[in-house]
């Protein structure tokens, strides 16, 4: 983006670049004076689910999933589509819920324990409120009485909702801007953000306005596609959500105060309504819906080291080596595209790599998996075996005439298999679990937005040329990682995946993680991403992160240290960057820098089992591994629009340096005990405190009443790593209560834990008055790689001369009890 950084800010209250919240609320997106609406239901009836009702030649029926949650459909030509999306993973009306109907001559109501739809009859519209009478969803009604409840134009429809101006929005995924999404207007169409022929149409009209850059922080739509979003009443700081089942181009407006749209280019009308009112709970009845990410393999949480770079053999082998004898952890080294023939996908450069199994057994004995890209046009070159197969078993996408479609990308001309047909997915996975056979570690999907460079995708047809490119654009990606997935999963059934997407849409976390595309290496891109991973985490993707340094322009010193600081402590952690610009490796900006970047990835290391846990803990309740502080403090209106920090896992607050020149900036700490990591200083929230930011950290806190478990030393790669130790590090409350924190150890790279190979401690503190009690239960069967003989637990906040542990009393060393534990309960108590 031409222009200047936000600049030196020593208190480091930079956040976003200035003007951010004044340039950017935006006209509405969709001129409404020609959408009729639909104004009266008659006909209604109950059902055994909730009711139906005819609507305008159409059919509304309104059905209970869960006590909080209703789906709200209306069909199309008089029937409805079943199937709209792939995002779904469950029956939504699987579960028995009680509930009763009520219909009267002017309103239909839906009654559960947790929430009341009304359908108004004539005029129509429909409203969903909590039982205790607070809004959930309202209609918007105009002077005249007349509702926007549901409008149509052609294939669109539009529908109008009440808001308050104080309000709060969240989520939508991947985005741009604040993370509180209030005062501005988005559109859902998966963009390949840097290529002027797919991003040009986005561009504003005023110049003025940041969104007419691509590379701008404001710059919207993106790579990913979540109709998804949180609505906080800010009176109460009560949450309701909504999400809308449908893969079409969508556009989302908040940019007037007193209400919001929604708007669908096409596609059937189905949305679910979360009646809330905490983000937590609508979460995990999202992720139930959607599925939730799979526990990764332990290595993929590990460091990963990726450039766009035409390296040989001996150049990859050579970074590698680099990097063991340098000290720097590293688990995975990744090739971008000039690995291939000729960018055909699942070939190599035989010149580059002439002997690729032997280089990737090489580098595992290292502890190093290797991943390559694979992007989804295939060459359109027959002789090519690749696309030989693909037109054999008739697995391309279509043009309307019938012709295989043609795009541009990476090879030139190409085609694009057709993902939404089964045939194609297998297909695909079959291919991509013969190139992880060669050694690979895992596969990264780039390009499936999908991008088609100089040719437009309008003319890509799915379904065997059946299906528009509308229907399926958005959910593209989402289907390019379900066939890989599948197909590694059908190959290596005991084998955890890792899959890495660009583009998504609802449900793509069951079977990819992402990364947040192709950023610029610039400050308030550092400060961009924060925000996205936290918009990205509360929308169900547990797995992302932004590329490390930068990807597009030059890095510089202080920049790859304080974004290596900063990406260490988020879930996904990958240095990229572009062809052309200069080295960002850690050694590249000489000793200083190195030992910075060196010791952020070691932090990263010995965290890993807290890093774990957190993963662990988003596969079954859905809970974000990078989460906005209104996740947990939803209720402090304080925390609604800070969206320079974050919780990473549930007890670990991180505050990022985000302008250059920064030695000290502003950090919230919400209610609670709050202990600065680098200094032990226990502080008292909520409240507002300075955090000095030498060049060697950034702020970070941890939660009073958590147990933080950490491996005691850095390891060069998680492969084969058996630590005897692990350090349970002790956070005393500052107040009574109890707060559970917990430990799984297993294999790291199998499904065994899910059948009892593990170890889980759950670790339970209790503050009452002076005694503070430590009780760790423990679940699980063990399992034959499991090497630990003893916790450490490291107290904070707290110096006694000795404890007891199991009701036998033990010294304290440099702050720290040894317990001799392989896997069975204990019980540790002190006075504080």
């Amino acid at each position: 983006m031409p222009g200047e950084c936000p600049g030196d800010d020593p208190a480091g209250t930079a956040g976003p670049p200035s003007g951010t919240a004044e340039r950017t609320k935006g006209k509405a997106l969709v001129d409404t004076q020609y959408y009729i609406r639909f104004e009266r239901a008659t006909d209604a009836v109950t059902t055994p689910r909730g009711l139906r009702a005819s609507l305008h030649g159409e059919v509304l029926e309104v059905d209970v999933v869960r006590d909080d949650v209703v789906r709200i459909r209306i069909s199309r030509g008089g029937t409805f589509d079943e199937t709209p999306t792939f995002a779904l993973c469950v029956d939504p009306l699987s579960q028995e819920v009680e509930h009763t109907v009520e219909i009267d001559d002017d309103v239909a109501r839906v009654r559960t324990s947790a929430l009341v739809v009304s359908v108004w009859l004539d005029p129509f519209r429909i409203d969903v409120h909590r039982t205790d009478g607070s809004a959930v969803v309202e209609s918007v009604v105009d002077d005249e009485g007349r509702s926007w409840a549901y409008a149509v134009l052609n294939d669109a429809f539009h529908v109008r909702r009440r808001a308050r101006r104080e309000d709060a929005v969240f989520g939508l995924g991947e985005k741009a801007g604040r993370h509180n999404r209030k005062g501005r207007s988005f559109t859902l169409w998966n963009t390949d953000v840097l290529d002027p022929q797919a991003s040009g149409e986005f561009d504003a009209t005023d110049a003025d306005d940041p969104r007419s850059d691509n590379t701008s922080v404001e710059f919207d739509p993106y790579y990913m596609s979540i109709p998804f979003f949180y609505h906080q009443a800010s009176r109460t700081g009560a949450m309701a959500a909504s999400f809308v089942d449908n893969g079409y181009r969508a556009g989302y407006d908040f940019s007037e105060g007193t209400e919001y749209s929604m708007t669908f280019e096409g596609g059937q009308y189905c949305e679910y309504v979360f009646a809330g009112p905490d983000m937590p709970d609508i979460l995990e009845a999202y992720t139930w819906l959607t599925g939730r990410a799979a526990p990764p393999p332990l290595w993929a949480l590990g460091f990963h080291q990726c450039r766009w770079f035409d390296y040989s053999q001996d150049d990859l082998e050579a970074l590698a080596a680099r990097l063991r004898e340098r000290g720097i952890p590293c688990d995975v080294l990744w090739l971008d595209i000039d690995h291939m023939d000729g960018y055909r996908v699942f070939t190599w450069n035989t010149d580059q790599f002439p002997d690729a199994p032997g280089m990737l057994e090489r580098l595992r004995e290292q502890g190093f998996g290797v991943i390559t890209i694979v992007d989804p046009g295939v060459k359109h070159e027959p002789g090519y075996a690749v696309f030989d197969q693909a037109v054999e078993r008739d697995v391309l996408c279509r043009t309307e005439s019938g012709s295989v479609y043609v795009g541009q990308v990476w090879p030139g001309i190409t085609a694009f298999p057709d993902f939404v047909e089964p045939e194609a997915r297998a297909w695909w996975g079959e291919l991509n679990a013969d190139h992880v056979r060669s050694g690979l570690a895992g596969i990264w999907n780039d390009m499936n937005e999908p991008a088609t460079g100089a040719i437009p995708a309008e003319a890509m047809r799915f379904g065997r040329g059946q299906f528009p490119h509308e229907r399926y654009h958005n959910q593209y990606a989402l289907l390019m990682a379900m066939g890989t997935t599948e197909g590694l999963l059908e190959a290596m059934p005991d084998k955890r995946t890792f899959v890495l997407s660009r583009a998504g849409s609802p449900g793509i976390q069951r079977y990819a993680a992402n990364w947040m595309g192709d950023n610029m290496s610039r400050w308030e891109h550092l400060w961009m991403s924060i925000p996205m991973g936290a918009g990205l985490g509360i929308s169900g993707q547990p797995f992302a992160g932004a590329d490390v340094g930068g990807f597009g322009e030059d890095s510089s010193a202080e920049l790859l240290a304080r974004w290596t600081q900063y990406g260490a402590l988020t879930p996904f952690f990958r240095n990229h960057a572009m062809a052309g610009t200069v080295d960002q490796y850690a050694w590249s900006f000489g000793e200083a820098v190195e030992d910075l970047v060196r010791d952020a990835i070691a932090l990263r290391y010995r965290l890993m089992p807290y890093l774990y846990a957190a993963f662990l803990r988003a596969s079954e309740t859905g809970a974000p591994v990078q989460r906005p502080l209104v996740y947990d403090f939803q209720y402090n209106a304080a925390v609604r629009d800070i969206d320079d920090q974050y919780l990473f896992g549930p007890d670990l607050l991180v505050a990022p340096v985000v302008a250059a020149g920064t030695t000290a900036r502003q950090v919230y700490l919400p209610e609670g005990t709050w202990y600065d990591w680098h200094t032990g200083e226990r502080l008292a929230g909520p409240r507002f405190v300075t955090a000095a930011t030498p060049m060697d950290r950034i702020p970070l806190f941890a939660r009073g009443g958590a147990v933080v478990p950490m491996w005691s030393e850095a390891p060069p790669t998680t492969a084969g790593y058996r630590p005897d130790v692990v350090e349970l590090h002790l956070f005393v409350p500052g107040a009574d209560g109890t707060r559970t924190s917990f430990l799984q150890e297993d294999d790291g790279l199998t499904f065994a834990a899910a059948d009892g190979a593990r170890y889980r401690t759950e670790l339970e503190v209790t503050r009452a008055g002076d005694r503070v009690r430590l009780d760790a239960r423990v679940d699980g069967d063990g399992f034959a790689e499991f090497a630990r003989e003893a916790f450490h637990v490291v107290l904070h906040g707290a110096a006694p001369a000795s404890v007891l542990v199991d009701g036998v009393e033990t010294q304290v060393r440099d702050g720290r009890v040894v317990v001799p534990n392989a896997g069975t309960p204990f019980t540790l108590e002190l006075e504080v």
